[in-house]
């Protein structure tokens, strides 16, 4: 008789969602499907409204990552004004962008992972979180706060508030760096750079006693996608789609991003919210592929700046052709922190960054616009289409969480096969699976918002309905 394992909620994740196991007559995996439970509809009640209204609307999707929508919105507003920004708007943009990315993978690796990495999967559930973590390391769980304060400083700073700033608009930007902002980011740097190479260090003597984890946490070929630079490298803002096949070999390239759909199908399953996009050449799901951190070092060639560059060679060592564990995301993130840091430094003295030329004005151009930038979790896409008084007609969503849907499905089944066994149910079982979505940092609330605590409820179910065993906590 064939059984099923749900956990619901799944934990320490942006959002809610559950997973189901499916075992078959004798207790082995099947299969596993990743739910994303909960419904937004942004682009639906969206329409009517002027696209200029977008960047204030669209950051509610999410008070983690809503710079990264900030940015996508203003993008596809300068596409349907057809103007060409400031050069000085696109700097703060960048600035604000790496900000972001230093915050989000901040409160990634060192409150959401570090839990089950330095607490171990055994450790009990009430203890294996970040206050378990600030009373077993209280050092590195303040460091991690900190370099999560400095991403939302630099936000702050540029938008006048850390969450839902409405500082980017079609167009360019509101306002310019200050000199007493540029003096208050300068002072953060050497805490910055400490704590990320404490991280750095932290992850790779991890890495020496869970070789098994990075053997199975999301190991497998897909494809990889991501923005890169004219010359090949690594890309957070602007430049052009690329994808890459597990060997490492590019397989498209320089696709401008405005032209996403001809190459990005998006297919719907009944069993969640969550879309699953594909590799439109491939088909559905042949076209698998993964977006963000992993995906973003394997698809360029280099970092472009010194430190990040040397910690990019060792991570290419990692696989052969394309790094393929997801595991390995963490190691990724830990490196575009650090790119970023070195991003910021170098860009503090531009003179630009106090410029007041910081918006064109424009009246509609284009009937539709795009806006891409890579968020700290993926390639991000706002696809606006708008009738002549700028009335917005239709909006397409694709987030990263999505992107990565059919990966994380994979990635379950995968670690769910060595660790299921019959109808057991045990903690630390749950908590590997559980890792495995977390290794992506999915944000279901940009990809579909819960208010408080819910309890984890784990169910092994007959076909018939009938509940053959049960865990829960809280």
């Amino acid at each position: 008789m064939a059984k099923r394992i749900v956990i619901d909620p799944v934990t320490r994740i942006e959002g809610h969602a559950k997973i189901s196991i499916f075992l078959d007559d004798a207790g082995n995996v099947t299969d596993a499907e990743f739910h994303v439970v909960e419904f937004r509809g942004f682009e639906k009640f969206c329409e009517g409204r002027p696209f200029s209204e977008m960047p204030g609307i669209t950051p509610r999707i999410c008070g983690i990552c809503p710079v990264s929508h900030l940015l996508a919105s203003a993008k596809a507003g300068d596409g349907i004004m057809a103007v060409s920004i400031p050069p000085a708007a696109e700097k703060l943009r960048r600035l604000m962008n790496l900000g972001q990315f230093v915050q989000s993978h901040a409160l990634s690796f060192f409150h959401l992972s570090a839990p089950d990495l330095l607490l171990g999967w055994d450790a009990p559930p009430a203890q294996r979180n970040v206050f378990g973590l600030i009373a077993s390391n209280a050092g590195l769980a303040r460091a991690g706060i900190r370099l999560r304060q400095f991403g939302q400083e630099i936000i702050e700073i540029l938008g006048g508030k850390k969450i839902h700033p409405a500082w980017a608009v079609p167009g360019g930007v509101r306002s310019a760096l200050t000199d007493e902002g540029r003096t208050k980011i300068r002072g953060w740097l050497t805490e910055a750079f400490a704590t990320a190479n404490t991280g750095l260090d932290l992850f790779k003597k991890t890495l020496q006693t869970h070789e098994r984890e990075a053997q199975i946490f999301g190991n497998f070929p897909s494809l990889f996608m991501g923005l890169v630079a004219a010359d090949g490298a690594w890309e957070h803002y602007g430049g052009a789609l690329r994808f890459i096949d597990s060997s490492g070999n590019i397989i498209a390239d320089r696709i401008d991003p405005a032209r996403y759909n001809t190459v990005i199908g998006e297919s719907v399953q009944g069993s969640s919210y969550l879309k699953s996009p594909y590799y439109l050449p491939l088909g559905f799901p042949g076209g698998i592929y993964r977006v963000g951190p992993l995906a973003r070092l394997n698809v360029c060639e280099r970092m472009g700046v010194p430190k990040a560059d040397a910690e990019l060679r060792a991570f290419k060592q990692m696989g052969r052709g394309a790094v393929t564990s997801s595991f390995l995301y963490h190691y990724a993130r830990l490196i575009e922190i650090l790119a970023s840091l070195e991003l910021i430094e170098r860009g503090l003295d531009d003179p630009d960054l106090l410029s007041e030329n910081l918006r064109a004005d424009a009246g509609i151009n284009s009937l539709r616009g795009v806006g891409v930038s890579e968020a700290p979790r993926g390639t991000l896409f706002h696809d606006y289409i708008v009738d002549r008084h700028g009335l917005l007609q239709k909006v397409n969503l694709i987030v990263a969480t999505g992107q990565n849907n059919l990966a994380m499905n994979r990635t379950v089944a995968q670690i769910a096969r060595h660790y299921v066994r019959g109808s057991e149910i045990p903690e630390p079982m749950l908590n590997r699976i559980e890792h495995g979505i977390r290794c992506y940092d999915p944000c279901l609330s940009c990809s579909t918002h819960a208010v408080g605590q819910m309890p984890l409820q784990v169910r092994l179910i007959a076909p018939g309905g009938a509940v053959l065993n049960e865990v829960a906590r809280g």
